[in-house]
């Protein structure tokens, strides 16, 4: 069974983008997952196409109406997984909600534009709202983008070296440590004794060091919250 992801969209053409290469479009072209797009624009009312109107109350920019963009959703009503809105105002992305959403079966992905949707949409559909990050994108796309992808370097089959997704940054609370590979001098800088060493032990505390060294300089909200459970 694959993980399949429906994206509604006013800009259909700017996917797969880079999920169409590289792991996720390997994993794609084997069937591991799927990618839909539905273009918002299909479900507005008018000759004109309108998918935005000015807001109530007056101020800048266009929101995108509630029946169009409704409509849009209603078409894949009944598809696995959540439907997910990208939007400042959601839940902070962490590689556990990551973690979650690739364990399902696929989810539905709404893409906004503008300043924004339409409430009475968010407050009618059963919504996972979601956010990259404390700043504002043109549109939903590439926030998009971002969480597929990082779904579907999670499922089965997608990485070569499932060993390689323990010791990533975020899986044990901690930012990843250092690598290093050939060659062995450069540029006056050498790669650390222990990792040619041979001494898996050592090098494996020595990684472990480091990690909690990075995150304990560089991410202080994540040192605090990985201190406090160990």
């Amino acid at each position: 069974m694959s993980w399949d992801a429906r994206v509604l969209t006013l800009f259909p053409e700017m996917f797969p983008g880079p999920l169409g290469d590289s792991l996720a479009g390997k994993a794609m072209a084997s069937g591991l997952w799927s990618l839909r797009t539905i273009d918002i624009r299909d479900f507005a009312q008018d000759r004109h196409a309108t998918v935005d109107d000015t807001p109530f109350g007056g101020g800048p920019g266009m929101v995108m109406r509630a029946d169009v963009v409704d409509d849009a959703i209603e078409s894949v009503a009944g598809e696995a997984g959540p439907l997910v809105y990208l939007t400042p105002r959601g839940r902070r992305l962490d590689q556990a909600l990551v973690g979650e959403l690739a364990a399902g079966t696929g989810m539905t992905v709404l893409c906004g534009r503008y300043e924004g949707i339409d409430e009475r949409v968010i407050e009618s559909r059963d919504f996972t709202e979601i956010s990259l990050g404390d700043f504002v994108l043109s549109g939903g796309e590439p926030a998009a983008v971002a969480l597929i992808d990082a779904c579907v370097r999670l499922l089965p089959g997608v990485m070569g070296d499932a060993a390689s997704l323990e010791e990533e940054s975020f899986q044990s609370g901690l930012l990843e440590y250092p690598h290093y590979t050939r060659p062995a001098e450069w540029h006056g800088r050498s790669v650390p004794e222990v990792l040619v060493s041979g001494h898996h032990e050592k090098i494996r505390a020595w990684r472990r060091e480091q990690a909690e060294r990075i995150t304990r300089e560089r991410r202080p909200d994540l040192w605090d919250r990985y201190t406090a459970q160990i």
